[in-house]
């Protein structure tokens, strides 16, 4: 174990580590929930730019009405 986790164990702090653990497992959680989200959008981004090309070279452009 490393010494900062003996020395909270040692004054019997494990509260305060696990809350720590927690903290930082949520954290990572959330950055990689982030990083998803943020590639999903660009996939989705670049699936629409491709109908809207495909629509382009159909001809079947909205009329706007």
């Amino acid at each position: 174990m490393s010494a900062v986790t003996e020395s909270i164990l040692a004054r019997g702090d494990l509260a305060h580590l696990v809350l720590f653990l927690w903290a930082g497992a949520s954290s990572g959680a959330c950055i990689h929930l982030l990083k998803e989200n943020a590639a999903a959008n660009r996939r989705f981004d670049a699936f629409v730019r491709e109908i809207a090309r495909f629509n382009r070279r159909q001809g079947t452009g909205s009329t706007g009405g």
